[in-house]
């Protein structure tokens, strides 16, 4: 089921910011390609979801030392992320009490930290 952000779809003009991710709820029955799936009791108590990773923020922002007195870098060099473990399509397993519902396009969606997720699939090997 994994969404794909392609030209003419809205969900590209979305910038989701720092550590942050952006997941499209799978639906209660849906199983990932290698068999993962959340028995309907664990769902109905909605501590625990499962859905695909549709974008992610750049990641940690790593603080800029108070002596760095380069003048002859830009802004933007200066700026340094860790990147996140969460990639486009992967399946996450993620608590419900961090997540954040909003409604865009219509379609639902849930906005949280990387620290919410407790797991990932990725289709590719590891």
């Amino acid at each position: 089921m994994s969404i794909q952000i392609t030209q003419d779809n809205k969900l590209k003009k979305l910038i989701v910011i720092g550590d942050r991710i952006l997941i499209k709820p799978s639906k209660p029955d849906e199983r990932s390609s290698g068999g993962l799936f959340l028995p309907p009791g664990v769902q109905e108590k909605e501590k625990v979801q499962q859905g695909y990773v549709i974008k992610t923020g750049p990641g940690y922002v790593i603080p800029i030392p108070a002596d760095s007195d380069e003048s002859w870098k830009s802004d933007d060099e200066q700026v340094r992320y860790i990147p996140l473990q969460a990639k486009e399509g992967d399946l996450a397993i993620f608590l419900m009490g961090a997540a954040t519902e909003v409604i865009y396009n219509k379609e639902k969606y849930f906005i949280l930290p990387q620290s919410a997720i407790l797991m990932l699939e990725r289709e590719e090997d590891l």
